[in-house]
């Protein structure tokens, strides 16, 4: 599934010759593969079942891809990840979840280093997604003629998080071999200059960019919704709208401290139902005996804190 809009999902369909193909190659080699584009709707037995940008499925009727021609998504196949956000923590809605791309092993996380300036919450929140949905997380710092990297590289290197470095006008070789055979999911908030790099990896996406309100300081959302990129080098980017929030209801405490295994042991004299954010916490007393680095425990608290609630918009 490579679009979704308004009830039709555009698809790509590959030749009995390429899924052969595709079948024999390691997953480390790519994921790259070409096909005929076939627009489908979906099937009325499958009801209220999602799908979304990046799962792959089943279709029937005609798959010939012909103009003005309609196939049918009657089976969505097992899915290897899912990233999902909750609806915002102020709505009323109860923490409803809202896939955002299925089957991606790769989240990059765009962020520019000045105008618009970073937002290490909303960083934050999208690492405690990466984490939920087994997925590999990357920083893309856009921007870097504006701004140094300096601090924002330091603040993410206790959590191990890979980064690359990018400005106007620069090269993307290093990009691009990040990119090179996975699917990767393209997050972040308006403005930060994601338009630009899809358009720049794919020459021929034409994906509208805008530009930062000087007043706000936010962008204008220009990519309307999410869409899968074949790469030229091989594997696939999946460019989604800017966001402004990034939920984390659906979310468990425990998903969060996975993500931290030399802490996990640490936890055992912790109270039932720590939080591990109070007085109580037993990961002081255990990062004190020397077990564990200190900014490792500060980083999972900014996470667990960034789950709790704590505003996208808050910069420290």
């Amino acid at each position: 599934m490579v679009a979704v809009d308004r009830g039709r999902y555009t698809c790509l369909v590959e030749s009995a010759g390429e899924k052969s193909r595709r079948r024999k190659k390691d997953n480390a080699e790519g994921a790259a593969m070409s096909g005929r584009v076939v627009v489908a709707m979906k099937a009325r037995e499958l009801g209220r079942k999602g799908i979304v940008v990046g799962d792959r499925v089943a279709l029937v009727g005609d798959v010939s891809g012909m103009a003005d021609t309609l196939a049918r998504v009657v089976r969505v196949e097992p899915r290897t990840s899912m990233l999902r956000r909750s609806a915002d923590d102020t709505d009323d809605t109860d923490g409803i979840e809202r896939p955002v791309v299925a089957n991606a092993d790769q989240l990059v996380i765009v962020t520019a280093l000045a105008d618009p300036p970073p937002r290490p919450r909303m960083i934050d929140r999208m690492l405690v997604a990466a984490f939920d949905a087994d997925i590999d997380p990357m920083l893309c710092l856009t921007k870097s003629d504006l701004a140094s990297p300096d601090e924002l590289v330091s603040l993410y290197d206790p959590l191990g998080v890979p980064y690359v470095v990018v400005q106007k006008g620069g090269g993307l070789e290093e990009v691009r071999e990040r990119l090179k055979g996975r699917v990767s999911v393209l997050v972040g908030h308006s403005g930060v200059g994601k338009s630009t790099l899809v358009n720049a990896l794919v020459p021929d996406a034409n994906r509208a960019v805008s530009h930062v309100n000087a007043v706000t300081g936010r962008g204008r959302h220009t990519s309307t919704s999410a869409v899968a990129l074949e790469l030229p080098e091989g594997g696939w980017i999946i460019d989604t709208p800017g966001v402004r929030s990034f939920g984390l209801a659906h979310v468990s405490v425990e998903t969060v401290l996975a993500g931290f295994p030399d802490l996990v042991e640490g936890t055992v004299q912790c109270p039932k139902g720590c939080n591990h954010l109070s007085d109580e916490c037993a990961l002081d007393a255990w990062v004190a005996a020397g077990h564990a680095d200190p900014t490792r425990l500060t980083s999972l608290r900014r996470l667990l804190a960034s789950r709790e609630g704590a505003s996208d918009d808050d910069q420290s």
